[in-house]
């Protein structure tokens, strides 16, 4: 593990970012300034501060669903800042997972073949990619009878956890995860804890929001404030 954490698998270098409103006039909001960040292999960092300081829009750029203003996004070897769509979309599949707080899937697939999709994207033989699924389906308590089902149908709770399990079916060099544990019972709450800290023993760069004071206790190595690098008005 100290060799792992030796290196760097997520870079960020003065990082900044407004927002352009173009139903008011043009007006520019700056969000942030100056970010910089560094998480090794096997490194968990809590990112914290006061809501609408850019704890989401931090995570969108590195995740590349926000284009950076100016600065450095390096995710392995991945300029995200500067790579082409072509190269993002294959970061995501084989390098950059994401679990974000809503589950966004076709309708009318089932659950375990959106648990398994990440995987058969990836060339994975099928049976083993819904081996894998069932596994994690079981390990977060989805009853059995709902994997056939399409999860656009459960309630937010079980839609969530379908979304975790997916997240986690593919074992991703880096993670960004986006409140994973909200809204979960302390049940299910731990088992997904136990995910993520399976995932840094095998070496997962991970870049998180928790609010839950207790969650970050337990899976954080440290915390970052995000509200250190919002722009100081003029």
């Amino acid at each position: 593990m100290t060799q792992m954490k030796d290196r760097t698998m997520i870079e960020l270098e003065n990082v900044s970012k407004s927002f352009t409103l173009h139903n008011q006039g043009g007006a520019s909001i700056p969000v942030m300034s100056g970010a910089t960040l560094r998480v090794a292999p096997g490194e968990c960092v809590a990112l914290f501060g006061p809501s609408g300081t850019g704890k989401s829009t931090l995570m969108r750029m590195i995740y590349g669903n926000y284009l950076a203003d100016d600065g450095r996004i390096t995710v392995g070897t991945t300029d995200v800042a500067r790579a082409a769509p072509r190269e993002i979309l294959a970061l995501r599949r084989d390098v950059l997972g994401y679990v974000s707080q809503f589950l966004r899937v076709v309708p009318r697939v089932s659950t375990l073949d959106v648990v398994a999709e990440p995987l058969i994207t990836l060339g994975t033989d099928a049976q083993a990619a819904r081996d894998r699924a069932r596994g994690l389906l079981t390990r977060l308590n989805i009853p059995e009878h709902l994997w056939p089902l399409s999860p656009t149908t459960f309630s937010g709770g079980e839609q969530q956890r379908v979304n975790i399990a997916r997240g986690f079916a593919h074992d991703y060099p880096a993670l960004l995860l986006d409140e994973p544990t909200a809204s979960l019972d302390a049940t299910n709450g731990a088992v997904v804890l136990s995910l993520i800290e399976e995932a840094k023993a095998r070496g997962a760069a991970i870049v998180g929001i928790f609010h839950d004071a207790e969650a970050r206790a337990q899976v954080c190595d440290r915390e970052v404030d995000v509200g250190r690098f919002t722009p100081v008005a003029a």
